[in-house]
C-alpha cells in the first residue's frame, strides 16, 4: 500500500512548486490542454519550449509521460527520487527518470482539489496498444459525469462502489462523515490510496467485488461508475471497464442489491448502460430491476447501435490497426447477436429508497441539454417526488406556485392573432417542458402561491364554463406530473 511518509513529501513538494490545475493551464496553455484531452502532447511542449524548472519538470514527467534528466528530477524531487522508485511511482536509473504511474493534478467547482494517482494514459500520442488487465483508469468523461451527477447534500455516510483510481471518494468526502471506497481490483487500492493520502482525505478501503466488502452495512449515498461495458466472456478482459457477468448483469446486480444496504431515504445513483433487448419494451424490462419500496429515476441519454458501440470500446482498448481488430469485432456481433441486443442504452440511474407503497418509477430516453452541473436536479427530483405523492385532497388544498425559473414559449403563424402551441419550459436542472391548454394555462398562470390548487381550478372553471369536478379530474394527473417534474413547488 502507500508509502506514507513518501508520499506527505511528496505532498509537501507538489504544494510548493504550485502543481495545480489552474497553475499547469496556464503553464502550457488552453491549447496545451486541449490537446492533452485528445492525447497530445506536442502542443503542451511547445508551450514549456526548452524550462526545466521544478513544475516544468514535472509536467513533463507525469502529464507529458517524457523521461527527464536525473538532476532535473532530484530538482524538482528534492529527496525524493529514490523513494518514489522504491514504491513504483518512478523508475530510472543514473541518467534519467520517467513515470510508472500517472499523478496528475485535479480539481472540480464543488472545491474538491488534490492530486490523482492512476496508470499512464494509454495511447497518448497515439501510441497504440492494450493496457494491462489490471489497469487503473484516471480522470475520464464517465469519472467527470458521474461526480456532475452526485447529489451533494451533507450525510452521514457514503459509499463509492468500485472506487478505481479513487476520485469520487475526493468529491464525497467534502460531504460525507464517513466514506468507504471499494474495488475488486488490488492495484487499483493501492493507487487509491496514494490519491487519497496526496489529497488529505481518509476513505476506509476494502478489496472486493459488488456489495461483498460491505456486507450488512447500510449508506446514505453509493456512487458508481461500475464495469458496464458488455464485451464477450471470451478473451482478455480489462479490470477497470468489464465485469464477468453476461451482458448488462453487472447494473442489474448493483440496482436491485442496492436496497440491501440504502438507509431508509437512503439513494443509489449510477453511470452505466444496459442492453436493449426488444426496443419497445426497454422501459419495462429497466422497471422490473428497481426494488420494492424504492422511486426511481432512469434517464437514457444515448443509445449505440452494435457496431458505434463495439467500435468505441475496440478503440479505448487501443486495438484500432492491431492484428486482433478484425477477429474481436466479429466476435463481439456474434455475442450481441446471440443475446439478441439490438443496441445499448447508456444513461443515469437514481434509485431512492423511499419506502413508498406506491414507488415513484420513471424511466424514459432524455437526450436534450441539462443544466452542468445536474446533481441538484436529481436531488430536487427526489424531493418533489414526495409533493407528487400526495393524495389529491392535499394537492388541492396546497398553494403552489410555478418554478421562478419557468419561461413561456408560444409557436404560431406569423400574424395569427392566437398562438397554435403554448409550451411552458424550464431553465435550469433538467430543463423539462410542458404544452399547456386554455385550461392548464390558466390554472398555473394563477400559480403564485396567494390560492390553493383546488381554488384556482374552480376559478378556472367558472371563466371557461366547464363543470369543475371535470376540470379537477382531467388536470390533476398533469400537475402531479408538473409536481414530479419541479415546475410547480411550494
Amino acid at each position: 500500500m502507500v508509502h506514507i511518509e513518501i508520499a506527505d513529501r511528496l505532498r509537501e513538494t507538489l504544494t510548493e512548486a504550485d502543481y495545480t490545475v489552474d497553475t499547469v493551464v496556464e503553464r502550457i496553455g488552453d491549447e496545451g490542454q486541449r490537446a492533452l484531452g485528445r492525447n497530445s502532447t506536442i502542443a503542451a511542449d511547445w508551450a514549456l519550449g526548452r524550462d526545466m524548472d521544478p513544475l516544468a519538470t514535472l509536467i513533463r514527467l507525469w502529464l507529458l509521460q517524457q523521461p527527464v534528466s536525473r538532476p532535473a528530477a532530484e530538482q524538482a524531487l528534492p529527496g525524493l527520487v529514490d523513494g518514489l522508485v522504491a514504491a513504483g511511482i518512478l523508475t530510472g536509473d543514473v541518467r534519467t527518470v520517467s513515470a510508472v504511474v500517472d499523478v496528475r493534478p485535479y480539481a472540480a467547482d464543488d472545491g474538491t482539489a488534490g492530486w490523482v494517482v492512476s496508470d499512464l494514459v494509454n495511447g497518448l500520442d497515439a501510441q497504440p496498444g492494450p493496457p494491462r488487465p489490471d489497469y487503473v483508469l484516471g480522470i475520464s468523461p464517465a469519472s467527470t459525469s458521474l461526480a456532475q451527477l452526485t447529489m451533494r447534500d451533507p450525510i452521514a455516510s457514503a459509499l463509492d462502489l468500485g472506487a478505481g483510481c479513487g476520485v469520487q471518494s475526493l468529491h464525497l468526502a467534502r460531504h460525507s462523515r464517513r466514506v468507504v471506497a471499494t474495488d475488486l481490483n488490488p492495484r487499483a487500492n493501492e493507487l487509491a490510496a496514494w490519491t487519497f493520502r496526496l489529497s488529505g482525505v481518509a476513505p476506509e478501503q476494502r478489496l472486493g467485488s459488488l456489495y461483498e466488502p460491505v456486507a450488512g452495512e447500510r449508506f446514505d449515498l453509493i456512487v458508481t461508475n461500475p464495469p458496464y461495458v458488455m464485451s464477450p466472456p471470451d478473451g482478455t478482459r480489462l479490470v477497470y471497464r468489464e465485469g464477468s457477468m453476461e451482458a448488462d448483469g453487472l447494473v442489474e446486480a448493483i440496482v436491485r442489491g442496492s436496497v440491501g444496504h440504502l438507509n431508509p431515504g437512503g439513494s443509489l445513483q449510477v453511470l452505466g448502460n444496459w442492453a436493449i433487448l426488444e426496443p419497445e419494451r426497454w422501459t419495462e424490462r429497466l422497471a422490473d430491476w428497481i426494488p420494492p419500496g424504492c422511486d426511481a429515476l432512469v434517464l437514457e441519454r444515448e443509445r449505440l447501435d452494435p457496431f458505434e458501440y463495439i467500435e468505441i470500446w475496440l478503440a479505448d482498448a487501443g486495438l484500432l490497426g492491431h492484428p486482433e481488430h478484425s477477429g474481436r469485432y466479429r466476435a463481439w456481433l456474434e455475442y450481441f447477436d446471440d443475446l439478441g441486443i439490438t443496441g445499448v442504452g447508456m444513461g443515469w440511474l437514481l434509485v431512492h429508497r423511499s419506502g413508498s407503497a406506491r414507488p415513484d418509477i420513471r424511466i424514459e430516453q432524455w437526450p436534450h441539454a441539462v443544466e452542468q452541473t445536474v446533481g441538484p436536479a436529481f436531488a430536487a427530483h427526489r424531493a418533489a417526488i414526495a409533493y407528487a405523492g400526495r393524495t389529491d385532497a392535499e394537492v388541492l388544498a396546497t398553494n403552489w406556485r410555478l418554478a421562478d425559473d419557468i419561461v413561456q414559449e408560444t409557436i404560431g403563424d406569423p400574424g395569427a392573432q392566437d398562438p397554435r402551441h403554448i409550451v411552458l419550459r424550464s431553465q435550469r436542472g433538467f430543463r423539462r417542458a410542458v404544452e399547456v391548454d386554455t385550461a392548464l394555462g390558466g390554472v398555473l398562470g394563477a400559480c403564485d402561491g396567494d390560492l390553493p390548487l383546488g381554488a384556482i381550478i374552480s376559478a378556472v372553471a367558472g371563466l371557461l364554463e366547464v363543470d369543475a369536478e371535470r376540470l379537477v379530474a382531467d388536470l390533476l394527473p398533469r400537475i402531479r406530473q408538473l409536481l414530479a417534474d419541479g415546475m410547480l413547488t411550494r
